[in-house]
């Protein structure tokens, strides 16, 4: 479905999307994300682009996303540079560049519809590697590889570049690993923010740039700081445990409407 868009190049104002029902998806979305980010380690902010994608193109909903993810990305960045596990990124940064590269050419290689189905079975993935997680966590901490975790940050890169959902590939070879705590967040926000800016470069060469992604991402960019707030006063009153019951079951919903209407709508 095609959204409303404000067409003015007669004027200096950004053209826009215009249609509420996009803005009604979208403002939680973002903000679920921001907050993600801001006080719970960052691990839903993968359903903006379902959630987006559910009025938008998938490229389209990807492009703004992406946006609004590097603006999140700096107070990331800003607080946990240097405290990542070196030896691991050593490895992890080569594979992520590496996958951002596949997953540029495999956006401009799928139609939109196959995009959107791919995108349903990641997010459906998604979910069920959040199932099994507890039980990853009780097993004992696994040795360090080199070409394991190239491979793992590869396949987060392609993820990370088509739906913004790189978390689950990395974190199936980092959370075995049993890092301590800092060194776990600081390495994951780190690896992804630096990935994100580098996902600028395929996708402005694929012209997903264009004045109307880039308006409606700074109607919804003041949600980003907000929403980060609101994490880290959040983080103490609501558990985990509730916070991601309530968007793992928006993210069911969605993944499975968007991967019906890729597959077979």
């Amino acid at each position: 479905m095609r959204v409303a868009c404000a067409l003015t190049p007669r004027t200096n104002t950004l053209p826009i999307i215009l249609d509420p029902i996009f803005y009604a998806l979208a403002v939680p979305a973002v903000l679920v994300s921001a907050i993600s980010k801001g006080g719970f380690a960052g691990a839903s902010t993968n359903v903006m682009v379902p959630v987006m994608a559910l009025m938008l193109p998938v490229p389209q909903a990807a492009a703004i996303a992406l946006i609004l993810l590097c603006t999140m990305d700096l107070s990331g960045l800003r607080a946990w540079w240097g405290q990542w596990d070196q030896r691991e990124m050593r490895a992890l940064l080569p594979g992520g560049v590496l996958g951002v590269a596949l997953g540029g050419l495999l956006f401009g290689a799928l139609s939109p519809r196959a995009i959107m189905g791919l995108l349903g079975v990641i997010t459906l993935a998604f979910l069920a590697y959040r199932a099994v997680q507890g039980w990853r966590r009780a097993r004992p901490p696994a040795g360090y590889s080199a070409p394991g975790g190239f491979v793992a940050a590869t396949c987060s890169g392609i993820t990370s570049t088509l739906a913004h959902a790189g978390g689950p590939p990395l974190q199936i070879y980092l959370l075995p690993r049993a890092l301590p705590r800092a060194a776990f967040t600081a390495t994951c926000v780190v690896f992804f923010g630096v990935i994100n800016y580098v996902k600028l470069v395929p996708y402005a060469m694929l012209g997903l740039f264009d004045w109307t992604n880039i308006g409606t991402a700074l109607v919804l960019l003041p949600l980003c700081p907000l929403g980060v707030y609101l994490g880290i006063a959040l983080q103490k009153r609501v558990s985990d445990a509730l916070f991601y019951r309530i968007v793992s079951g928006l993210l069911l919903v969605t993944g499975c409407k968007l991967m019906w209407d890729g597959f077979f709508a």
